[in-house]
């Protein structure tokens, strides 16, 4: 940073770095702040420490007390050594929004937050079923969890037992209350079907607690086959999420009519038809991704890489994505797509044979194809895209969080 020039920006390298090595998270300075411990040397030297090992979780499980009384409780619990040291599991509170927010003044914010669901009659039957380990306090379920121990098998009492219309109502406070509990935590949320076998939901639910929370200012790199709509997701994403839509091939065309020394440099590849070098393409890529709207806001590329060289470029510049999607389609839909698509030369507007035809004959006559879309262009370039797809996908999926999709719906899940 150079203290000289006003006003002070924070290089955006520093964004990246912060992001790969989990710097954001300042999990020990967030401790200090939570916690004000009268001994701040020692209580670092404790965080440092703690054991990396998962360990056995403190399991609070509270009965339903004052609102008061029963946050008291729970932040009073988990500043005990064993929770500290081996992090804890929280479970029946909160129970409403209002909970979730007393709890956070004391420290109370959790990493991973697991909503399990199921329809109301499943819920009823279960709860008509539950059997408690008089010595342990563990949970069974006559007919969906037995030990496997006959000895624990016969020490089994029938749970507190509620009258139907009792259930009834505490499902309907529930379904009341959910809504404010998910808006909580939404950032941090994850909801699965419980209506499955438990260990299965067990190992959905270890997947995502053991995941690391990433940057919320993304940085997205979509791929996938030309025509499978990249460059119109990555608009309707970028208006939504206000990032910056970073297009290679219209990047290249500013700069090059920019003027500018690089711009010349660019300008004459484009006039030869010639592909761009990659240490001028990955130049002019970091120098726009660098640029204050795209450190703050994030942004989402699409058009590069191309290929397996590219995307180690890319990985190793300043500039790594945190987000990757791949966009899939069959060659048929995209040649349709593409090779029947063309342009009226007086008012710009795109047309399609098929999905968007011309609104008349005399449009219909000067529409234009553009070169890159006649069908052996189109051809050669979804087969260029195949043989490299493959090794894209590996590389990606090492590197970044990866995913697949074919819907817009599914990308902004997963951001």
């Amino acid at each position: 940073m150079d203290e000289t020039v006003r006003p002070l920006r924070i290089p955006p390298q520093m964004f990246v770095y912060a992001d790969k090595h989990n710097v954001s998270q300042l999990s020990m300075l967030c401790s200090l702040v939570i916690d004000q411990p009268d001994d701040p040397i020692c209580y670092l030297i404790g965080l440092l420490q703690r054991s990396s090992d998962d360990g056995e979780d403190a399991v609070v499980s509270l009965m339903e007390l004052s609102e008061e009384v029963l946050v008291g409780l729970v932040q009073q619990r988990l500043k005990e050594m064993d929770c500290f040291h081996r992090g804890w599991v929280l479970e029946g509170i909160p129970q409403t929004r209002l909970q979730a927010l007393s709890l956070q003044p004391g420290g109370v914010i959790p990493e991973h937050v697991v909503m399990l669901e199921a329809p109301d009659d499943v819920l009823m039957e279960r709860s008509c079923g539950r059997l408690v380990d008089a010595i342990t306090g563990d949970v069974y379920h006559r007919t969906f969890i037995l030990p496997d121990d006959d000895i624990i098998t016969k020490r089994l009492e029938k749970g507190r037992s509620l009258t139907d219309q009792q259930r009834l109502a505490k499902l309907h406070r529930y379904r009341c209350e959910v809504t404010g509990l998910r808006s909580a935590y939404q950032h941090v949320l994850k909801v699965i079907d419980s209506d499955q076998p438990h260990a299965d939901v067990y190992l959905q639910v270890l997947a995502f607690v053991r995941t690391r929370q990433r940057s919320r200012t993304p940085r997205i790199l979509l791929l996938g086959p030309p025509g499978s709509g990249k460059s119109r997701q990555a608009q309707l994403l970028s208006e939504k999420y206000r990032m910056v839509d970073v297009s290679c091939g219209r990047l290249l065309r500013s700069v090059a009519a920019a003027g500018s020394t690089r711009g010349a440099e660019v300008q004459a590849y484009l006039d030869d038809g010639r592909p761009v070098p990659d240490s001028l393409l990955l130049q002019v890529l970091e120098d726009r991704l660098s640029r204050p709207d795209c450190t703050r806001g994030g942004w989402i590329l699409h058009g590069f890489p191309c290929d397996l060289q590219q995307a180690r470029s890319l990985q190793e510049s300043h500039q790594q994505p945190n987000r990757v999607f791949f966009l899939e389609l069959t060659d048929d839909v995209c040649l349709e797509r593409l090779s029947l698509r063309a342009t009226d030369p007086v008012s710009g507007q795109s047309f399609h044979h098929v999905t968007r035809p011309a609104p008349s004959s005399e449009v219909q006559h000067r529409l234009k194809t553009r070169p890159e879309d006649s069908m052996e262009s189109v051809t050669q370039r979804l087969k260029q895209y195949r043989v490299h797809s493959a090794a894209l996908q590996v590389h990606t999926h090492t590197h970044t969080h990866t995913h697949t999709h074919t819907h817009r719906r599914e990308m902004e899940a997963k951001h």
